[in-house]
């Protein structure tokens, strides 16, 4: 059964996820009120410049969907840095390429469209938590998968409709580096190496 929200914008997000028995143990280590406060502030109105950078910048993420029993099930989406795009302020979209075929989230979604996605950027150790509602489209409109900028084959199309997201503190993120990071940070180096051993080169061919 899906679950579509009635207001017109977004809401804090622990005022989705923070349920009776979540605030009992805030209470019971004296983090309630701190969290409380942050609950009353106002809601966000949409992403702002810089969650979207940050989604659009990303090569990877997790999205965890609901199954027929209500276990949550969670499946890694990648491909370069872009991938993921950001139509306007609160939705996102991603291709749903071709992997193992065996629809999971795509089904999950059929019932229940609620998901959580994470997006961790491991380097500046950033991680960027988001609450929507989702939907699957097997067959996007041509004219759609343009506007998006996607192109190439596909499963379908995945939109989601953003509810709550919430940035979390950098504790406990191991810094990790691609190797496309690892070689543009080493390049400099790369190429002084490279000139000291043509500097030796010459040295010793003028004996």
């Amino acid at each position: 059964m899906s679950h579509h929200r009635e207001e017109d914008h977004m809401q804090q997000f622990l005022d989705v996820t923070v349920g009776d028995a979540a605030a009992h143990h805030q209470r019971r280590r004296g983090s309630f009120d701190n969290y409380a406060r942050m609950v009353a502030a106002p809601a966000p109105v949409g992403l702002g410049e810089k969650e979207i950078d940050f989604l659009k910048r990303r090569d990877s993420f997790y999205v965890a969907s609901v199954t027929d029993d209500g276990w949550p099930y969670v499946q890694h989406r990648g491909g370069p840095a872009g991938f993921l795009k950001v139509p306007d302020r609160t939705h996102l979209a991603w291709a749903d390429r071709t992997g193992n075929r065996q629809y999971i989230t795509a089904g999950n979604l059929d019932r229940d469209d609620r998901v959580a996605i994470i997006a961790v950027d491991y380097p500046s150790r950033t991680r960027l938590k988001l609450l929507g509602h989702a939907r699957f489209d097997p067959e996007p409109h041509a004219a759609t998968l343009e506007q998006l900028g996607i192109d190439g084959r596909l499963e379908g199309l995945v939109t989601v409709e953003v509810v709550a997201f919430d940035w979390n503190c950098p504790k406990f993120i191991t810094p990790r580096f691609t190797a496309d990071e690892v070689r543009a940070a080493t390049e400099p180096l790369r190429a002084r190496i490279a000139e000291l051993e043509a500097q030796v080169a010459s040295s010793r061919a003028q004996r």
